[in-house]
């Protein structure tokens, strides 16, 4: 295939991972053929590096106009209410998790699109999931509208590819870190959050407890991964749901740790809230053996070289 005829369609693309995602693929496919799209403003990273156009995805006559005006091949749909911010307001979470996923789906059946590309998370756990390395197929029995949202997310990823042979690709993202863009109001955002403070202000109060393990990637792997899925022959993929994803697993003792032997001084402590039952109801570390088998993943980054790169790029923006 010559990448070059493809013509991307990034929905989200000033969120967390939109941001990096689409400049990776402008840099693969060429600025013109990445279009952004967002409800908000362009983010400042993106300004001038591509077409950029305001769409809401919701609008399906909308968004199916703006996929046929711009010779739209491919759709990667990143737009979302994540895990904390969706406890706030239920319905509404469900509602856009849901029927932006349904809109790029129909239209990617009507228009034969070559390829979809929608996230999911390892929110899509519950408690009753097995905690360390959980296996990709395994009880799923999510207790946050944001894993609600995104099981049944995969479930119709399942469906239309099944049915109608959409290529929709996926992969459960643990918790994303970064330095270019603010997070978007997640449980693992505590991650983020201590780099900042720790080199502004020396300190910070954790809102998980000191031992709470989540899985977590550094950004660049998200991105890399993404694109090396939706690169990888279709006949090599097995998983139509969603792929687990592992980069990292550590607790919020252990990140302190990492960043204390760059900031000795730094002090961290722990007052958890709302989003620790949340965490709870997560896994620790999940295996991602199919992901490297399929499509031969390996991440790059582990927490003290995320903690080094982290503290270098953050030095100059706090």
């Amino acid at each position: 295939m010559n990448i070059v005829k493809e013509k991307i369609l990034v929905i989200g693309a000033c969120g967390q991972i939109g941001v990096e995602l689409t400049t990776e693929l402008r840099k693969l496919y060429g600025a013109n053929n990445v279009v952004a799209s967002d409800l908000r403003d362009e983010h400042e990273l993106l300004k001038g590096t591509g077409p950029y156009v305001s769409c809401d995805v919701m609008n399906k006559e909308m968004l199916h106009v703006l996929i046929i005006r711009h010779n739209i091949t491919q759709v990667y749909l990143l737009a979302a209410i994540l895990s904390a911010t969706g406890e706030k307001n239920p319905a509404l979470a469900w509602h856009i998790n849901m029927q932006s996923l349904l809109n790029v789906l129909e239209i990617a059946k009507e228009e034969k699109l070559t390829k979809i590309y929608w996230p999911s998370s390892i929110a899509v756990f519950g408690p009753n999931s097995p905690k360390q390395n959980t296996p990709q197929h395994t009880i799923i029995e999510p207790t946050t509208i944001y894993g609600i949202s995104k099981f049944a997310g995969e479930r119709w990823c399942e469906y239309y590819h099944a049915h109608y042979g959409v290529d929709v690709r996926s992969l459960r993202y643990p918790g994303l870190i970064s330095y270019k863009s603010a997070p978007g109001g997640g449980t693992t955002d505590y991650a983020i959050e201590i780099y900042i403070e720790a080199l502004r202000d020396k300190d910070y109060q954790c809102f998980l407890s000191e031992d709470t393990y989540l899985p977590m990637m550094y950004m660049p792997d998200a991105i890399r991964a993404t694109i090396e899925l939706m690169e990888a022959p279709a006949a090599n993929l097995s998983v139509r749901s969603s792929y687990n994803l592992s980069g990292m697993s550590f607790s919020p003792k252990e990140i302190g740790a990492s960043i204390s032997k760059h900031i000795p001084e730094f002090a961290l402590t722990y007052k958890p809230d709302f989003r620790q039952q949340i965490a709870d109801s997560w896994p620790g570390s999940v295996d991602d053996s199919l992901a490297q088998n399929d499509w031969q993943w390996k991440p790059q980054y582990d927490l003290d070289t995320m903690t080094a790169d982290m503290l270098k790029n953050l030095a100059d923006k706090v």
